[in-house]
């Protein structure tokens, strides 16, 4: 059974800085693309950064130049650094990762059940 867990959120203030990281478990074979999206009050979810296995990374443009994702394949670990935040980063972070498992060859998407992170003053 592959699980993903994020942690890492909590309560910032504006400008200030963040960390979360996920781990996945489980009967893995691989991992392909791993990201986070977030989902703020009264709105739909959104794509905020996406990293490839080989390290090629993608941002929405309302985090670009703030928020910096990375990956660490030997741990099977996806992290998100979000710095100089504002209130509108205010949202459930979720992580999710494209992988393939033992014994198979499907590609599955999984994500998380999320963390929460609020931006405050």
């Amino acid at each position: 059974q592959v699980q993903l867990v994020e942690s890492g959120g909590g309560l910032v203030q504006p400008g200030g800085s963040l960390r979360l990281s996920c781990a996945v478990s489980g009967s893995i074979f691989s991992i392909y693309a791993m990201g986070w999206s977030r989902q703020a009050p009264g709105k739909q979810r959104e794509l905020v950064a996406r990293i490839t296995s080989g390290g090629s990374a993608n941002y929405a443009d309302s985090v670009k130049g703030r928020f910096t994702v990375s990956r660490d394949n030997a741990k099977n670990t996806v992290s998100l650094q979000m710095n100089s935040m504002k209130p509108e980063d205010t949202a459930v972070y979720y992580c999710n990762a494209d992988i393939k498992e033992h014994l198979g060859d499907r590609i599955t998407h999984y994500w998380g059940k999320g963390t929460l992170v609020t931006v405050s003053s």
